[in-house]
C-alpha cells in the first residue's frame, strides 16, 4: 500500500489529536491560522487544506500555549492517543 505523500492540514491535526473533531481544527485554522516551515522557508496560512508532508514544522496557537511540532509521520487515521504522539515530535510551548 502506497503511503501519501502530503496531508491537509486540518485532517492531520485531527489524526495527532490536537483537536477532537476535524470540524475545530478546520474552524480553529480559518480564525486563527498556523505557520508552516520547510526547507527553511516559513509561510502563515488560514488555509484547513494546504498540504504538508513529514519534515514539516507547523506552529499553532492551541489555547494559551503556542505549539511547534516537526511532522514524523502523516497518519491513515485518527487511532488512540499512542499513536497520535508517534506522528510529531513536540518542539516547544511557550506560555
Amino acid at each position: 500500500m502506497n503511503e501519501p505523500e502530503a496531508v491537509r492540514l486540518d485532517i492531520w491535526l485531527w489524526r495527532a489529536r490536537f483537536f477532537r473533531t476535524r470540524t475545530l481544527a478546520t474552524d480553529h485554522l480559518k480564525r486563527k491560522g498556523a505557520r508552516i516551515s520547510r526547507s527553511g522557508q516559513t509561510r502563515r496560512t488560514d488555509k484547513p487544506g494546504v498540504t504538508i508532508s513529514v519534515g514539516d514544522i507547523v506552529t499553532f496557537g492551541r489555547g494559551e500555549h503556542i505549539r511547534t511540532v516537526e511532522i514524523l509521520d502523516l497518519g491513515e487515521r485518527r487511532g488512540p492517543a499512542e499513536e497520535a504522539r508517534n506522528l510529531y515530535r513536540l518542539l516547544e510551548i511557550e506560555p
